[in-house]
């Protein structure tokens, strides 16, 4: 039969737990409370087949309910007149009272204790975080071991907005640079509660652009090239990684320029007279787009023989449309076919 049990009642209010409904209730001083729950109970059908099975849930419902256990539930009746089984009381709707009957019913009476003292605390010193923590409540529960060192990061930032520093530079009491980077996504989040909007950087977002979005120094993109022609060699340096305005600086007598994909590639690449070769950039190659030197030489790419090796060409191309593609024609695929794989 399936009919509402007490462990279906105590599943409904955990469901609520985990949406966050009770928590935010007690947060915002609304009235959850009392809360009717969903009861499936027998029909007139059931009662007259199913007596025996009616009287029995009937008996087990009383059982979990509050007058019984001291706390829990309590049941609404109505009373009916059947033609076989004469006057009967039956449950038409269980009830939980009070936050505090949930509470021990679920569990959660000292996870509330917990709630209440970090609510308190975060509130007091930052009220604009009000909003954020009525939508997603069980996240001071989730991180509770941890939430006055995440509290220390909002302090700092709000203190010194837009530091201009290195992330491992911040000099938080108790917080190291791992801490804040583990968890971007949602000091991030509390971060666009508190600061002003000028300390925002609205372009930048997600964990990727944390740095950028909250005013942080980003160390600079590398462009890693070797040196094919030991004519070229810089003081004696033919493998080298410079940010890309250096790159772009670089007035070298080169001919041909290689960029390919992967690093050994780039690494295992053979001599050859006026050229260089670039790698290890993978979909990283947007950084080349402003070497204005590039499109005077003859550019070739070579790249992985499957979807993200052909889409990085395509994004070289964007840029550099002259770009030839190396070693990823019909050709050079079918005599490889002992080394095909399978791309997810």
């Amino acid at each position: 039969m399936n009919w509402t049990q007490a462990d279906d009642i105590k599943h409904q209010l955990e469901r609520r737990w985990q949406r966050g409904q009770i928590l935010a209730a007690r947060l915002q001083d609304e009235a959850l409370f009392p809360l009717q729950l969903t009861l499936k109970k027998p029909d007139a059908r059931a009662l007259s087949d199913h007596f025996n099975a009616v009287r029995l849930w009937i008996q087990s419902l009383i059982k979990g309910s509050k007058p019984q256990r001291g706390f829990g539930y309590d049941i609404e009746w109505r009373t009916i007149n059947h033609r076989v089984h004469g006057r009967n009381r039956i449950p038409t709707a269980v009830v939980i009272p009070t936050q505090d009957d949930a509470l021990r019913l679920i569990g959660k009476t000292r996870a509330v204790r917990r709630f209440d003292s970090l609510s308190e605390t975060t509130l007091a010193r930052f009220p604009a975080l009000a909003p954020r923590l009525a939508r997603k409540p069980l996240t001071l529960l989730e991180h509770a071991d941890d939430w006055n060192s995440i509290l220390a990061v909002v302090d700092y930032f709000s203190s010194h907005p837009r530091p201009g520093l290195y992330l491992r530079q911040l000099d938080i009491p108790g917080v190291d640079s791992k801490f804040i980077e583990a968890r971007r996504g949602l000091i991030g989040e509390l971060l666009d509660c508190v600061l002003p909007e000028h300390a925002i950087d609205p372009d930048a977002s997600g964990v990727k652009g944390f740095n950028r979005r909250y005013g942080l120094k980003q160390a600079p993109p590398l462009i890693r090239f070797r040196l094919l022609d030991p004519a070229l060699f810089i003081h004696g340096l033919s493998d080298l990684s410079v940010p890309p305005e250096q790159f772009a600086a670089l007035h070298l007598p080169v001919k041909r320029v290689f960029i390919t994909e992967n690093k050994i590639n780039g690494l295992a690449f053979p001599d050859v007279r006026d050229a260089l070769v670039i790698f290890g950039l993978g979909y990283g190659l947007d950084r080349l787009k402003d070497i204005a030197w590039l499109a005077d030489v003859s550019l070739h790419y070579w790249g992985d023989i499957d979807t993200h090796g052909f889409a990085i060409l395509n994004r070289l191309r964007a840029s550099f449309p002259e770009a030839d593609s190396l070693l990823m024609d019909r050709e050079t695929l079918m005599a490889h076919r002992n080394l095909w794989g399978r791309e997810p």
